[in-house]
């Protein structure tokens, strides 16, 4: 789930991508960026995400003491992210998109997730559409990388994806793909921590000293930079607007990412299609790692192409 020089981050992202080293959010499915689709050239798309609790459930409350600034308090909700990406590939077989994102702060969630807050992250994704080659039977593919952050051994996480789509005739649309993650974030870690780090904010010894979290848990730091994708989504009422243009009024998204790490997760929702521009998504999404991001919340995505 996006203002600088058309020319300088399109080459600066595409050189990372190809180096295989580079997270913002890219076009995403739900949650994940499991999709095949890519912002068409010379299209901007706005987005505006947020993800919030609707209730304080006792586990809440009585998680850890309130006076701890390290407790992974679960009821809070994520920064806001707004984000801005854009197609710059002139070709019909061959596509690409970049982004950046801008985070706002977060308060009382973990560590890790508020140093997310007050920064930037960069994606970047190539890939062709289906039947670009062969027939309309052959499948969409595209490779990416998001979450590119700037704090080392935090929003560092550097995430490439491959991804294959394909549309099941009346039945929607499946992806499924893979990502792995840079090793040297502590979000790319089980619990958000990372064992003998020289970052000391980060470091699992010291979380557990401050009473983050709790001595027990044996797999606290364990490295989780790696798993699988898999979206779903399914339009329905067909309309047309004024230009004759025809585009589903609701569509059904769902896509989950295996892993205990940032996003490890997934959710199912509703997008409600004002214009074939304008979109709101709405709906709940869970963790694998409630250490990270806490307890399910509920999300609204704004997204508007212009």
């Amino acid at each position: 789930m996006k203002l600088l020089g058309r020319i300088a981050i399109p080459m600066l992202l595409l050189s990372l991508v190809l180096a295989g080293t580079v997270s913002a959010t890219p076009s995403t499915t739900y949650w994940t960026p499991a999709t095949s689709d890519i912002q068409p050239f010379n299209v901007w798309h706005i987005g505006v995400d947020n993800y919030f609790r609707l209730y304080q459930s006792s586990t809440d409350t009585n998680n850890l003491p309130r006076s701890n600034t390290n407790a992974p308090a679960r009821l809070d909700g994520f920064p806001t992210d707004v984000g801005l990406t854009v197609g710059v590939l002139p070709f019909e077989k061959f596509q690409m998109e970049v982004g950046i994102d801008g985070l706002f702060p977060a308060t009382r969630v973990n560590p890790a997730i508020r140093s997310i807050g007050q920064s930037l992250l960069f994606n970047s994704k190539i890939g062709t559409p289906e039947g670009a080659f062969f027939g309309s039977w052959f499948p969409a593919f595209n490779v990416g990388i998001f979450d590119v952050g700037t704090k080392g051994q935090i929003t560092d996480m550097n995430i490439v994806d491959f991804i294959v789509g394909k549309t099941l005739w009346d039945f929607g649309r499946i992806h499924g793909g893979g990502y792995y993650g840079n090793p040297g974030s502590a979000l790319m870690h089980q619990s958000g921590c990372k064992n003998g780090t020289s970052n000391i904010q980060f470091a699992c010894s010291n979380l557990v000293a401050n009473g983050a979290y709790g001595a027990g848990d044996v797999n606290r730091g364990k490295l989780q930079n790696s798993g699988g994708m898999v979206g779903y989504d399914y339009g329905f009422w067909k309309v047309k607007d004024k230009e004759g243009n025809e585009y589903s009024k609701w569509v059904f998204a769902a896509d989950y990412a295996s892993g205990k790490n940032f996003i490890g997760g997934g959710g199912f929702g509703m997008y409600h299609y004002f214009t074939k521009d304008i979109s709101l998504l709405t709906g709940p999404v869970w963790f694998n790692d409630h250490v990270i991001n806490g307890g399910w919340k509920w999300t609204t995505q704004l997204d508007i192409n212009f």
